[in-house]
């Protein structure tokens, strides 16, 4: 063997570890809950979601409180808005409702923080999904 060649030596220790890791993210993957169904409440989550992590209502990972962003949490609750304003006469009577009043929600919840007052009376939470 000359000095310009390299011997590759590959131990069993290795391939046992990378099995073993193999193993440990395909169980990562099986525990994960299912994802929900596609819906129009799932749809309207996601924009909710957004424009309350703007209002600082929402934890981080690590349950790290993060400040407000009120440019970010008007963006979301303008885009429901143009949501709503586009499928106007097409939502059943339950989507429609949905819409409504987590407009209504998230903009008494983003006078209040911009305001830094109380929150409005009648305004405890944002409404929940459809089931």
């Amino acid at each position: 063997m000359s000095g310009d060649e390299k011997k590759i030596i590959v131990d069993d220790d290795w391939k046992a570890e990378a099995r073993r890791e193999k193993e440990d993210l395909s169980k990562d993957t099986e525990q994960q809950p299912p994802m929900p169904e596609a819906s129009f409440a799932e749809l309207l989550n996601i924009f909710v979601m957004q424009a309350m992590a703007g209002l600082g209502m929402m934890p981080g990972a690590g349950g790290e409180q993060f400040p407000p962003n009120m440019e970010v949490a008007k963006h979301f609750i303008d885009l429901l808005q143009v949501l709503e304003d586009k499928t106007k006469n097409n939502l059943e009577e339950e989507e429609q409702k949905l819409l409504s009043q987590v407009l209504y929600d998230l903009r008494m919840r983003y006078v209040q923080q911009a305001s830094g007052g109380a929150p409005p009376p009648g305004v405890a939470g944002v409404a929940p999904p459809m089931s």
